[in-house]
């Protein structure tokens, strides 16, 4: 059975490697401007004399590819979290709200300081991100103190979310002319418009947080099989929700921060994962989520640049259409269970 189930997750891994670096290239071609595979290459090296196609490639394509796969990334990883924390397979950031508090404070904070002319760095995006995430997170905490059912937790989590929207489009419609532009895609959700500098700054934040989470694969596969079970084994249970907590709410609000909600991203893709992998190991299933949230996220951000080209589509709108079958699946799977039980 071991050497099976080996077997099964190197396959698995393998087509997500190739997956990514298939949908990694596609997003780097395709686009308005044709280029081909050889000229993105050279564009890629610097031995392309195509002044255009350099900057497209380099300036363009390169940081929305790269940060579409470590946003994409970092969501999986962070519903997954969430999954675990709270035994949940539908649990996840733009569900429970917190990727809607991250975008009001985010909001706030650019509106206010756009009054006066004033553009907030990287560093203060994603702090104004982190502390909505925390107030999200620190709502859910508090109901989830007082309610019993799940299911009341997670329709709590998405009357936050719609309260914070409101606040947010409610932000939006007083803000300047010359701002409501920019607040108003941003709070649609899209990958467009991110620089390297950017793409510098979440691939630090981001790795940095799975690579956290990674190493609390043995707490967590502890914490799967019961507090009691955990606790046993020496697992500081307040030390790691509190690790849980903190690391969701940092991939979530770099998430947002720098592309806006993106919805259901973190509950499909480790639900598509565990069960194309047959197992719910954390030491696999983070790797694996990061992997796939990235293919995820590069084949809807593709979709949603081509569907309607020129027009382009805000993100959520393409990663709503395939994820949320995924979670109604994962809702029917979660029932059948329970009913057979």
């Amino acid at each position: 059975m071991s050497r099976k189930r080996a077997i099964r997750w190197t396959i698995c891994f393998v087509s997500l490697v190739l997956l990514a670096a298939v949908s990694f290239v596609l997003e780097l071609v395709i686009g308005s401007a044709d280029i081909s595979v050889s000229d993105v290459f050279s564009a890629l090296t610097g031995n392309n004399s195509d002044k255009a196609a350099v900057t497209i490639v380099r300036d363009i394509r390169l940081p929305r590819t790269l940060a579409a796969a470590l946003l994409g990334g970092a969501l999986s990883v962070s519903g997954f979290l969430l999954q675990s924390y709270f035994n949940n397979p539908i649990a996840g950031p733009y569900v429970l709200g917190i990727s809607s508090g991250a975008k009001l404070t985010v909001a706030l904070a650019m509106m206010f300081t756009m009054k006066y002319g004033i553009l907030l760095n990287s560093a203060e995006i994603v702090g104004a991100a982190f502390v909505g995430s925390m107030l999200s997170m620190g709502a859910i905490l508090l109901l989830s103190g007082r309610v019993r059912n799940m299911a009341q937790l997670i329709i709590a989590g998405v009357m936050i979310g719609y309260i914070c929207s409101a606040l947010t489009e409610l932000t939006v419609t007083f803000a300047d002319d010359a701002n409501i532009v920019n607040l108003h895609n941003w709070s649609m959700g899209s990958f467009s418009g991110i620089s390297m500098d950017n793409v510098n700054v979440i691939a630090v934040i981001v790795l940095a947080a799975t690579a956290a989470a990674f190493m609390l694969s043995k707490p967590m596969s502890a914490y799967q099989l019961g507090e009691s079970y955990a606790k046993n084994m020496g697992v500081d249970l307040k030390l790691f929700r509190t690790a849980l907590i903190l690391l969701s709410s940092i991939l979530s609000a770099c998430v947002t921060a720098f592309a806006g909600p993106v919805s259901f991203v973190g509950i499909a893709v480790p639900h598509l994962v565990r069960s194309a992998f047959g197992t719910s190991k954390p030491i696999v299933i983070i790797p694996a989520s990061f992997i796939g949230g990235a293919v995820f996220c590069l084949v809807c951000d593709l979709i949603a640049r081509m569907l309607f080209a020129p027009v382009e589509l805000s993100i959520s709108t393409v990663t709503a259409v395939f994820g949320a079958p995924v979670v109604i699946m994962a809702m029917l799977s979660r029932r059948n269970q329970k009913g057979s039980v």
